[in-house]
C-alpha cells in the first residue's frame, strides 16, 4: 500500500476573502496540485466534499498518494476539516503538511517548520487540537507586518498590494518547492 501524504492550504473560504494575505495558503495549495497534475494532463479537479468539510484534490507525487485540501470552515475552525480528512484517509499528522501565512516572516520569505508554536495563528492553534499534537508540517509564508497600529486581524484579511501581487506566483512556486521536497524525504 502506498503512503499518502495530507498537503492543506490554510484560508477562508468564498470570493470575499479572495487574494487577501490570509488566503496565501489556498493560493499555494491551487499551485501544488497545478504541479502535480500538469495541464496537459488535464489539470487539477477538485472537489468539494461536504462530510469533509474541504475541497479536496487527489494527485500522486513518486509514488506516494497526495490529498491536498483546503477546508471550508472558516480559518480559525481548519482542524475540524483536517481531522475529518486524516481520519476518511488514515493519514497520521506525521504526513500532514500545512501551507499558511505568517506574519512574522517578512514578505516573501518560505520557510518549513516541523511542529512548535502557533505565534497567535488560530488556524494552527485548531490544527493542533483536533490531532492531539503540534507535530505536523508547515510551510510559512511570509506576509510580513502590519503597518503603523494596524490590527493582525485586519490586515490579515487585506488584499495583497499590486506589487505584492505580481510577485504571488513566485511565492506560492517557493512553497511547493518546499512541499514536494518534504514528501520526497519522507
Amino acid at each position: 500500500m502506498s503512503t499518502t501524504y495530507l498537503v492543506v492550504g490554510l484560508g477562508n473560504p468564498g470570493s470575499r476573502y479572495e487574494l487577501t494575505r490570509h488566503n496565501i495558503g489556498f493560493m499555494a495549495a491551487d499551485d501544488v496540485a497545478a504541479e502535480l497534475a500538469p495541464a496537459y494532463a488535464g489539470g487539477t479537479s477538485w472537489k468539494v466534499v461536504s462530510k469533509l468539510r474541504a475541497s479536496i484534490a487527489e494527485e500522486n507525487s513518486g509514488g506516494a498518494k497526495v490529498v491536498i485540501a483546503k477546508p471550508q470552515t472558516m480559518m480559525n475552525l481548519s482542524g475540524e476539516a483536517v481531522s475529518l480528512i486524516t481520519r476518511f484517509f488514515s493519514i497520521p499528522p506525521s504526513h500532514v503538511i500545512v501551507l499558511h501565512d505568517e506574519l512574522e516572516r517578512g514578505f516573501g520569505t518560505v520557510e518549513l517548520k516541523t511542529g512548535g508554536g502557533f505565534g497567535g495563528h488560530n488556524g494552527l492553534k485548531s490544527i493542533a487540537k483536533h490531532l492531539g499534537t503540534p507535530d505536523f508540517a508547515r510551510v510559512r509564508i511570509g506576509i510580513g507586518r502590519p503597518p503603523g497600529r494596524m490590527k493582525p486581524a485586519d490586515f490579515v484579511l487585506q488584499k495583497f498590494s499590486a506589487k505584492q501581487a505580481e510577485e504571488l506566483p513566485f511565492l506560492c512556486s517557493d512553497a511547493t518547492r518546499e512541499v514536494l521536497s518534504w514528501i520526497q524525504a519522507h
